[in-house]
């Protein structure tokens, strides 16, 4: 077992950062920056700077539209299925990878490699290549969420166990403490914060995913939103269908985020 290299959290960026700042802003200046946001959009959209770019008030009722036809909800059924399994797969694949990552170097030496070269690639340059290997099918999606989604996961797993104090390892063991005991006892309970930060930043990046597969394997589900009303010319449901997973996801977040400071102290929370 080796718990002795201090883990450094990675810095938030791309959407699952600007997602988790905004979740952990105060509810006054989230109301505020949406406030701000809608008015610069109304502001904006009425120049006439560009015809396909409609106004706030018009992608509003587009979306109230959508929602009371049913078209919104029964393109998040179709949406959700590949989205909740791909991010049930990272969970169990990530955070095993990441905890043995942690404890066993041997383990370390061949599999993180693999886990920085998949959180550094573009992987939507390769969803063209899952497509051609697994079809257009429910795989593809699968996988596309699989491949944003685990990384994130996995990483932060292995630093949450790498970062437990060696002092607190040391003790466990001069109690004459077993290796199952030391782990289940002792590091995974130090380490379920960070590994809780990194499931939050991970449904982030498979929300980034689904709507990658959906736009590039097949139209199905939002992607099929999206794209049906962009083929049409019709700019007021398209924005509304691209407003409405941003909003779900923010809310995805969010419940995390409450999650994580209801279960750890404000000392134990992760990034």
């Amino acid at each position: 077992m080796s718990i002795t290299s201090p883990a450094v959290s990675a810095p938030i960026w791309g959407v699952s950062g600007v997602l988790t700042r905004f979740t952990q802003m105060p509810l006054t200046w989230k109301i505020l920056s949406v406030v701000l946001f809608a008015l610069a959009w109304e502001i904006t959209a009425r120049t006439g700077f560009n015809f396909s770019f409609p106004t706030f008030t018009q992608t509003t009722g587009a979306f109230w539209e959508m929602l009371t036809d049913g078209s919104l909800a029964g393109a998040y059924l179709r949406t959700l299925q590949p989205l909740s399994i791909g991010l049930a797969l990272s969970l169990i694949i990530g955070i095993s990878a990441g905890v043995a990552m942690g404890l066993r170097h041997e383990f370390e030496w061949f599999s993180l490699p693999v886990f920085i070269v998949m959180q550094a690639a573009p992987m939507a340059a390769l969803i063209p290549l899952v497509t051609f290997v697994y079809g257009i099918g429910m795989t593809s999606k699968v996988i596309a969420v699989v491949m944003l989604a685990l990384p994130v996961i996995a990483m932060n797993s292995y630093k949450a166990v790498r970062n437990v104090s060696p002092s607190l390892v040391a003790m466990c063991q001069s109690f004459t403490g077993t290796r199952w005991q030391c782990i289940t006892q002792i590091i995974l309970p130090a380490s379920s914060p960070m590994m809780f930060a990194g499931l939050r930043l991970g449904v982030a990046e498979g929300f980034s995913g689904i709507v990658l597969a959906e736009l590039l394997i097949t139209p199905t589900g939002i992607g099929d939103l999206i794209t049906y009303h962009r083929s049409i010319a019709n700019f007021g449901h398209m924005y509304a269908s691209i407003v409405s997973i941003v909003l779900f996801a923010i809310i995805s977040v969010g419940i995390l985020q409450w999650a994580e400071t209801k279960i750890f102290r404000p000392e134990k929370r992760g990034v």
